[in-house]
């Protein structure tokens, strides 16, 4: 029996085991010891002939072969209708669409067309054409690129004619490579975090990924497979429901389309702005949108259409919805709590229970609020306080009245201060009266006994007595008295404060206790 009557066997069985029991394709893939990729091939190409089952009796294997694989026509490539690669490139874009199944679209719509391996062929020659970024296929609303521009944009301010040079942000769209721009004054964090902020308010929607450089603001720790992202930025992206995978090191075609945003840029807009003079970064940002929307509106040289009209048809319908607030932003720092009960923040002193005494926490800070979290839980809310030295105490994170907790009293610590000196313990119970709360005095004592072992106990012990004696009640003072030297030199109001005058016309109180000395 030959091979091609045993082909024609197997296809009557597969499309008896579809059409009449309704079997899914990988199952008569198993049962007839074929690939599914051939099942669906042979479904196809029935279909397409038109036939039905049961199959008519009078059709032979012949006959079906030539039905379901007819000669390949002898029409000259030149006669062969184009694919419209333009369209093609586009509709890849889109999720789930392939090459495979444009080219079976091409195939619907003209009989006499190349077959799927020259289709394939013909499409890798016309990409090839094509820019590097504009070959990328980024699907729809999956990705967006950002990075700040190497040229910036001078300010000058009208009142001392001092030139500020802004910082230039871009966004960048994979599919569409729709562009937004604007200038901030730093790349610091807190403009990193509000110009994506503002970017996505652009588009009107968030891609599913932002792929950002290595820049500090947004990375804290540089690794090629797994790069620390910014807790504030991890959580910016967490508000907006999309994650940030940054461009891996030495990798530049990760960020080729930011790169060559940042390049298009820097020619349509910023090259323009180079003989105005601005006076605010209000003013800056109004004429860089100006530019902005002229360039996406630019038609492409190479493709139909423009970076909007891409954008408006291809990648906004597929953008996530914007949250319903806009992002907060907030920074965060790890701090331990002191024996006080309480973290610092800029100076500032932040009261948590007292049962987390040593334990290390998360501060999430915000421009009104200071928030402890143990182990993502919040412990304690506050409202932001810019006094420095300052304490913002919450009455139900104080101890009770015995003062059990971690053996830290104010008595216990004066006895401690005892074994430095009898003047360093002064100072100590000094300082604990002098606050609100004993509590709140903690962290200066301990500071202050802890200098013994850089300065000596006795060094100590003589700067808290010069402190006393200037009523300086603090662990600066007493560090600063210690740094200078000062502990050594008389005490402000002793006798020996004031040095003996030496002249030669000054006879001295020895001259009146001497026999000799001549009677007035």
């Amino acid at each position: 029996m030959s091979a091609e009557r045993l082909s024609m066997r197997k296809v009557k069985e597969v499309l008896r085991l579809r059409w009449s029991l309704g079997m899914s394709q990988r199952t008569i893939a198993k049962s007839c010891g074929i690939g599914p990729t051939s099942v669906a091939e042979y479904l196809r190409r029935a279909e397409r002939a038109g036939l039905k089952w049961p199959l008519p009796p009078d059709l032979g294997e012949g006959q079906l072969e030539r039905l379901l694989f007819p000669p390949p026509l002898s029409i000259p490539a030149s006669q062969r209708p184009v694919p419209d690669w333009a369209k093609v490139h586009q509709e890849l874009k889109r999720k789930g669409v392939t090459l495979y199944l444009l080219w079976e679209e091409y195939q619907a719509e003209t009989r006499d067309g190349y077959g799927y391996s020259r289709f394939c062929e013909l499409h890798g020659e016309w990409a090839g054409k094509l820019d590097l970024v504009m070959r990328q296929e980024h699907r729809a609303g999956e990705k967006l690129f950002v990075d700040y521009a190497g040229q910036t944009l001078p300010v000058v301010d009208r009142k001392s004619g001092e030139v500020r040079e802004a910082q230039v942000f871009v966004a960048v769209l994979g599919a569409s490579s729709y562009t937004y721009a604007e200038a901030t004054w730093t790349q610091g964090l807190p403009d990193w975090i509000g110009s994506h902020v503002r970017a996505f308010e652009f588009f009107g929607g968030v891609p599913e990924i932002v792929v950002p450089d290595n820049l500090r603001s947004g990375v804290s720790k540089v690794c090629l497979y797994e790069p620390d992202v910014n807790p504030t930025y991890q959580e910016m992206a967490a508000h907006y429901e999309t994650a940030v995978i940054p461009a891996r090191v030495a990798k530049p075609r990760d960020k080729a389309k930011v790169e060559v945003g940042v390049q298009v840029v820097e020619r349509w807009i910023l090259a323009r702005l180079r003989h105005r003079t601005f006076f605010s970064l209000a003013e800056a940002n109004q004429a860089i949108r100006e530019l902005l929307d002229r360039l996406n509106e630019r038609p492409f040289r190479k493709l139909p259409g423009s970076r909007k009209s891409l954008f408006e048809s291809l990648e906004k319908p597929v953008l996530q919805p914007l949250p319903q607030s806009r992002y907060e932003y907030a920074e965060w720092k790890k701090a331990r709590v002191n024996i006080d009960y309480h973290v610092e923040f800029e100076g500032h002193y932040y009261s948590v229970h007292h049962q987390l005494v040593k334990k290390q926490v998360e501060l999430r800070i915000t421009a009104e609020t200071v928030e402890c979290l143990l182990k993502g839980k919040r412990v304690a809310s506050h409202r932001r306080s810019r006094v420095k030295g300052g304490h913002t105490t919450l009455p139900e994170h104080m101890p009770s009245s015995h003062r059990e907790h971690a053996s830290w009293t104010p008595s216990r610590l004066i006895d401690w201060a005892r074994e430095t000196g009898p003047f360093t313990a002064k100072l100590t119970e000094a300082i604990l009266e002098s606050r609100p709360h004993p509590e709140q005095g903690f962290r200066s004592c301990l500071g202050i006994m802890r200098l013994a072992k850089s300065y000596g106990a006795e060094r100590v012990e003589a700067a808290c007595e010069r402190a006393l004696t200037i009523r300086a009640r603090s662990y600066k003072s007493v560090k600063a008295i210690l740094e200078n030297g000062l502990e050594a030199k008389p005490l402000p109001g002793s006798e020996q404060d004031v040095p003996p005058i030496e002249h030669a016309n000054v006879r001295g109180a020895a001259y009146y206790r001497s026999e000799e000395a001549a009677p007035c």
